[in-house]
This record gives structure tokens, sequence and C-alpha cells, in this order.
């Protein structure tokens, strides 16, 4: 197993919000470099908390009051890394060590998640199951020893008791517990219980208990979590330590002003299509709305050489923001040298700050073979480079600059009804200013009209935004008709029009109103686009936030790419929202997708307020632009926190000499609902390059996604009823042709052998459209299907041309025929005295023993 190793954490006191982008860590001489510590505003400032995070990512308080525990969001399957870690004050300082233990080994079993993509290996939701008519508590390894036992309560007094039997489940009780000895002589595994003293290692493939129903068996094939670890890039890439690790050296930084410069192309070839007409636009929009109130900013350009249009100016009021606006470029001509630009650039920023950690926005359309001779330069430089790919021909090592600085990649075609470019420079809040400060995006629309036509909509500013909102139109040929009507149905006048630029705005006073407002802009033969922005109504009120990715930089056909998008206000998930995600083709050509978060297909958990979906229309070779429409309506609503965390595992208590020692109850995360929520949002998603992809006919070599959400459960005395979400045709679009289901009494043959394992006759089994519920109930008839029997079962979707999808996670059910129940046999009517349980007498002490010794002999037997 690999330690860490020279280890550089970065403490920033700020919450690291913003787009979700790849983390920066590196695996450097077996250890991990580049880790970024994050505090969340609201949490106080705290000199001892600082001194007890340096063990350990993102520091927040508790969601809800109480839930101390540290979990890790992971988009991903299997192997896929997940997106950040976080932690509570609470926890850092030691206050919950008897419910996760050291504070080291929970980070280790988060780091597990969030590096290497494992998961738990406990389960919340199903804590014992059925093997050979014995009941097992879900463990890993199975060599953990413990008790089950069950605490009742009933005014006040709490006893403990041994758990009893389900008759009809042929399990435990509902509450029933399995508590662990507090001495133990197991090493494995940490995705089980971190907190266990002896507890040291993952379990591999020889201890993992492949039958019992958790995250990593269902999510991972059932393969151990060090199976997976030496799967991962770290694994492959380093060799084993021969010394001690040093101890982890840190830097501790308090985030400054924003330092933001703009270098922008303006070579000849962005006359081409409006390009420069359309870069003042969204330059405009990023300068007056986007960009925070006290940030510094700078703007340069280039062609074949730079040009310093304004040094670094700090935006204290409308006055600098307009001045900056009058330096966007106006002509264009010449060359591209976009290495000149960002010369230019850091020196620009090095008159005041140091360029560690500043922010360069490079938006070019041209290409450039040159640009790889400054990398060297823009690493040591330390600055965050977004860049903005305009057009077709923009230069194709753009993706890699933004890659090595941790920076956004955009994409804009010159579909002007896209409004890509806004989009791009709309996306560019600070990532580490409060989210209270981010100018957030409500709205991007854009059409072409004929004949006097109209654009109709409406846009939705609920209660958690509304500050500095701005409408913002732009059209290609002449002023059109605009027409706004706020909630109560007053027309709004006062736009600011720049014929110039040819764009429109309005900025909203004060607060603007809460609820629907309706727009409507008339033209004939041009392009109308419509941008609505607004900031967080109060700094204590969280707003909606939409933030969205793909899933890597470039998709290799036939290979899918996976669109996230997470929505929350706070840490609060946003569950049952509408989300749509249009991709665009270099080639202008675009397709949508409804993002679900329905834990099935590329959807990893239901219910988190991620909402995901496979992606496979390729049209060309290019590059890709996301862009994400989230609405929220009736049915929408905040969660406390995600339906199932994968974090570390809760203690419910522990058994010291004998004796069961309860921890608190764990705070239920599951039904505390929050309020509804109506809004509309907007966001880019950044882009992608594919490549690879074939000319048309593109061929089908996309075959239906891995079914992630078997259930299997006993329906009567034989029959078996079967559940799971559709997967389609070409992953999870469409429908698929059949489906191959197999069965056997041995999981790892099921697995390993699944074409050699028993059939069931699917005959009557007709697929349904993707992510529609499927259910089929069959009857085993060549599987002796006795008492006891555990019956393992998997599915194949198959396509129209013969692909087949991955096998499906494994489920498992164990037939239980209750026993007969005797009939009471009358007994003679005796006198009783009344018997207090706490009882000295001598006949109550040997009833206890005695019910002692048959809960120990329940839990031998089952």
């Amino acid at each position: 197993m690999g330690s860490f190793k020279n280890s550089v954490f970065i403490l920033v006191l700020h919450l690291l919000e913003g787009a979700l982008s790849d983390s920066l860590i590196q695996l450097n001489n077996n250890g991990y470099e580049g880790i970024v510590i994050a505090i969340d505003p609201n949490v106080p400032e705290d000199e001892t908390l600082i001194q007890h995070i340096k063990a350990d990512v993102l520091v927040a308080e508790p969601n809800p009051t109480g839930n101390d525990g540290p979990y890790t969001e992971q988009m991903g399957g299997c192997g896929e890394k997940g997106d950040r870690i976080y932690l509570t004050p609470d926890f850092l300082a030691g206050n919950k060590l008897l419910q996760y233990g050291p504070q080291g080994r929970a980070f280790v079993h988060e780091w597990a998640h969030l590096r290497w993509g494992v998961f738990n290996e406990y389960n919340n939701d199903q804590k014992f199951y059925l093997s050979n008519r014995r009941k097992k508590p879900v463990t890993c390894s199975a060599g953990i020893t413990g008790e089950t036992v069950i605490e009742k309560c009933q005014g006040g007094s709490c006893v403990t008791q041994p758990c009893k039997h389900d008759r009809k489940t042929g399990l435990y009780e509902e509450g029933c517990e399995f508590i662990p000895h507090k001495s133990q002589t197991e090493k494995a595994s940490i995705m089980y219980s971190q907190s266990i003293d002896t507890v040291v290692k993952f379990c591999t493939e020889k201890n993992h208990n492949k039958e019992a129903p958790n995250q990593q068996n269902t999510k991972c094939n059932r393969r151990s979590t060090w199976e997976v670890i030496q799967d991962s890039e770290d694994f492959k890439t380093t060799t084993p330590m021969t010394t001690q690790p040093p101890k982890p050296t840190f830097s501790l930084l308090q985030i400054g002003q924003r330092i933001v410069c703009l270098v922008l192309d303006k070579s000849g070839s962005m006359t081409i299509g409006n390009r420069l007409k359309r870069l003042n636009q969204a330059g405009k929009l990023f300068l007056l709305q986007t960009v925070e109130q006290g940030s510094w900013v700078g703007i340069v350009t280039f062609d074949s050489a730079a040009y310093v249009q304004s040094e670094l100016v700090q935006i204290n009021s409308a006055t600098e923001r307009e001045t900056l606006t009058k330096t966007l470029p106006t002509t264009a001509s010449g060359g591209t040298s976009i290495c000149s630009g960002l010369q230019s650039a850091f020196t620009v920023i090095k008159k005041k700050y140091p360029t560690d950690g500043a922010e360069i926005v490079l938006l070019t359309d041209g290409e450039d073979n040159t640009i790889s001779a400054c990398f060297d330069e823009v690493k040591q430089s330390g600055a965050i480079i977004h860049t903005v790919a305009l057009g077709p021909s923009a230069a194709q090592e753009l993706e890699e600059m933004s890659k090595m600085t941790g920076g956004l990649q955009t994409y804009a075609s010159d579909q002007v009804q896209n409004n890509g470019l806004m989009d791009a420079f709309a996306a560019l809040s600070s990532g580490n200013k409060a989210v209270s400060q981010h100018s957030i995006q409500l709205e991007s629309r854009g059409l072409t009209l004929q004949n006097s036509q109209w654009m109709n909509g409406t846009v939705t500013v609920d209660s958690t935004v509304g500050k500095d909102t701005l409408f913002l139109i732009t059209w290609t040929t002449d002023l059109p008709q605009i027409l706004l009507w706020d909630p109560s149905g007053n027309k709004q006048d006062g736009f600011v029009v720049d014929t110039n630029t040819k764009m429109a705005y309005l900025q909203i006073p004060d607060i603007a109103k809460i609820g629907i407002w309706k727009y409507s802009l008339q033209a004939s033969s041009q392009t109308l686009t419509l941008t609505v922005t607004s900031r967080a109504s109060s700094a204590t009120l969280p707003p909606v936030t939409v933030t969205s990715k793909v899933n890597k930089d470039t998709g290799k056909f036939p290979s899918p790419m996976v669109v996230y998008v997470k929505i929350h206000q706070g840490t609060k998930p946003i569950l049952r929202a509408k989300v749509t995600a249009l991709i665009e083709s270099v080639d202008g050509k675009t397709a949508t997708l409804e993002l679900l978060d329905n834990g099935a297909g590329a959807d990893a958990t239901k219910g988190d307020g991620i909402y995901s979906r496979y992606f496979t229309a390729y049209d060309t070779n290019g590059r890709y632009s996301v862009k994400v429409w989230a609405l929220g309506g009736v049915n929408t609503a905040s969660q406390t926190v995600s339906a199932q965390q994968n974090g570390a595992m809760y203690i419910p208590g522990w058994i010291e000499n004998g004796e069961v020692k309860w921890n608190p109850p764990r705070p239920d995360i599951n039904k505390d609902q929050g309020k509804q929520v109506c809004f509309s949002r907007t966001s880019s998603g950044g882009s992608f390059v594919a490549t690879d992809v074939p000319k048309a006919p593109i061929p089908d070599l996309f075959p239906p996604c891995k079914i992630t959400d078997l259930k299997a459960k006993i329906q009567g005395d034989e029959l078996i009823n079967l559940t799971w979400t559709a997967p389609g045709d070409d992953y999870d679009h469409g429908t698929a042709d059949k489906y191959i289901i197999r069965i056997s009494t041995n999981i790892l043959e099921l697995r390993d052998k699944f074409n050699e394992s028993l059939q069931v006759n699917t005959t009557d089994l007709i697929p349904k459209e993707a992510n529609s519920e499927e259910v089929f109930v069959f009857k085993p008839e060549t599987i002796t299907f006795t008492n006891g029997t555990d019956l393992f079962i998997a599915i194949q979707a198959v396509d129209k041309v013969s692909l087949k999808s991955e096998i499906s996670n494994i489920a498992q059910v164990s037939l239980f025929i209750p026993p007969e129940i005797p009939p009471e046999k009358p007994s003679p009517s005796l006198p009783c005295p009344d018997i207090n349980i706490n009882s000295t007498i001598p006949g109550i002490h040997i009833l206890k023993i005695m019910w002692k010794w048959l809960g120990e002999l329940q839990i031998s037997l089952g």
C-alpha cells in the first residue's frame, strides 16, 4: 500500500467555488503535491482550527447541524476520481473521535474516494444480509468481530438487548446494529471502518467480502478496493518506497484581491463573422457585470505583437467599469502571436502584484504554431490561464495551457444564436470570492428572426438572487424592438443602447422583484441574443448555483463523454430540477441532452443533486462546447444532504470489556426535506475535443450502457422480482433490442463466467425506452430453489446491431421460508407476582444470563 511523501498542502481561507475543474494534485516521488485545502467564509477564523487542519480539504459548517461526518463528492463511477472532500470544524478539532476515529485515518478513507474512485464497504440502508441461511453483517473483511444488538428506549430509560429475528425476512428486526469490538486483530478494511485501531489496510482480492451488499461491490463489479487502487494511474507510474516519508510541508495563504488580465486577439481573422464585435459584447458583459467589485483588471491586445490597452485598474464603482470597456479593441489586422500577449500580461501584472495566483483570460481565433514556446514561462508564472477558443481555427494548444494551469477551457462557434461567447465570459466568476459576490447567469438565449418575428420568453428571479440584475440584448444588424415586464406587469424602460457594439442593457436597481419576468424582442432578418445575470440577494442566504463540466478534456470515438451538472444551494443539493445540456460541435451542429439524477446510466448516485448523461452524438472531429439550462418548478426542492454520502463510517458504538458503549444517534440525513425552489439558471460546461470520429455515415459502435441499479426480491414462495432502469440502444439513449439474464448460485462464476451461467427465458421481456423502470418476474426452473438457497442474478442489454453492454451489478436473493408457528398450548393459570427486571431475586439473574447466552448463540448461528 502506498504512502504519502513530500505532500504540499495549500490552505486557502475562502471557499473554492466556481466551475468544476480538474484538480491540480500531482504525484511526485511517491508523494502528492498541490492539494488545496479551503475554509468556507462562513466558518469563523480560528488559529486552533488551522493547526488541526494540517493532516487534512474543504472545511464547511455541518449540514444539517450535528452531521460532522467527512465525505467526498463523487460524480463518476468505479476508478474515476472524485471532486472534493468535505470536512467540518468539529471533526478537525478532534471532537468526533468516538464516532469517526482519528482524523488522519478518516482522511485516508476520503482520499481513497477522491483520488482512486473506490466506494464504501458498509451500507447504512442494509446492515445485514443472508448467506446460506446465516445472517451476516455488511463488513469487509469478514474477520471484523462484534455483536448484533439493539438499544430500546422508553420513558428516558434505555436497555441494550440482543436482536430478535424477523420471521418474514430471516434477518434481524429493524434498528438492529452490528457493534464492533474495540479490540480487534483484523487489519482491513479502511473503506469499511477507518476508526478501528488495527485497521491499516484496504481489502484485497483474498479477504474482500464479495457477497456484501455495499457500494464497492455494486459499482466495482465485486472487485476489492485494493484491486481498483492498483489499477489507478498513481500505482502504474510509481515504484514502492524504500525509505520512511518525511513530514509534509505546508503553505498557508490568505486569498487577497482578484487580479485578472484580459489578453484579447485582434488579428485579421477577427473580422470574420463579426468576431471582433462579439468580443466587445462579451468583454463588456465581463467588465460591467461578471468581474467582482474590488478586483484589479488589466487589458492587453495582440496581433503579431502585443499592446497594453489598460494597466491594472481596481474596480470600485461603475466609473472604472465604463472606463475599461472603452479600451476594448475596435479594429483588427495582422498575424497572431499568443506568447507576445501572455508575456505582456505578465509584465502588466508584475507592476503591482506577483503573477502567482493571478488570472489571465486568453481569447483567440487564430492558429499559432509557436504557442508552445512559452509553456515553460507560463508554468513558472503560477498564473491561471482561462482560454476562450473562438471559431474553428483557434490554436490547438489552448486546451493544454488551461489544463497545466488549472484554468477553464471554453469554445465559442460562429453561430451567434447559440450565444457561446457570452456564456464563456459569463462563466469567469472568481473561484475565490464568496459565492454571494458571484455573477450568476439566469438566462442565455438566441434566435434568428425573419419578417418581424418575435422572440418571447420568461426569466425567473428567485428569492436567492436579484441583486445587480442585468438584462443584455445583442443584435447583428439593426436595433430590435425591446419589451420587458417585471412580475407585477410593469413595463421596464431605460435600456442603455450602444449602437457601435450593437447591444443594449438594463441594470435593475436594488433587488429585482421575485417572480417571472417576461420579455418580447422583435426583428427581421437578423440574430438576437438575450443574457440575464444577477447576484445573490443576501450575503447570508446562499443562492441556487449551477456548475457543470464534462468528464474529460478529450473524447476519443467511440468512447462517450459524460456531462455532469451540480445544482445546489450552499451545501444543499437541489432535487427534481429539469436540466438540459446543449452540445455544439465545431461545425455548428447541436445536440440536446436531458440530464438525470436517477442513479442509472451515467448518473452515479440517485438524489444527490448531480445530474448526468452520456453524450454519443459525435458528428466531426474538433472542439465541442457545452451549455446547460436548469429550471426549478413546483416539484423542485432542496434537501439537507445527499441521500447517500460517500464518506467515513459512523460507528454506532463500541464493545469494551463485554459492555456496549453507545455513541449518540447518527443525525437523520434522509428526511430533512427543504423548501420548494423555483429558479432558472444557465451555465457553461466548458469544452472538450473529439478525435478519431469517422466520416459520415458514422457507424453505430455504441453499446447499451451498463445497468447499475438491478435489484431482486422474493415474490411469493419461488418467484423472483427484478427491477432496474432501462439502458438505451446507445448507452442511455434510445431503446435496447433485448436483455440477457443469467443466474448462478456462485457469485464469482456469474461474474467471471457470465456466458456460461444459466440463462433465464426472457421471450416476453421487451425493453422499454432508456431511463424507464423495468420490472420482470420469473421462476428459476433449472436451479433447485429451496430454503436457504442464495441466488445471484445479472443482466446484459443488447442493441439492434448485437452490441452488448457490460454485465450489470449482481443482485442477490436468498430464499427464506419462515418456520411454521406451532399452536399455542393453554397453560395453567398460576398466580404471578409483579417482577422488576432490576430485581435482585436470583431467578431474575438466571433469566438475564440465559437471555445473554441465547443472544450469543443467535449471533454464532446467524
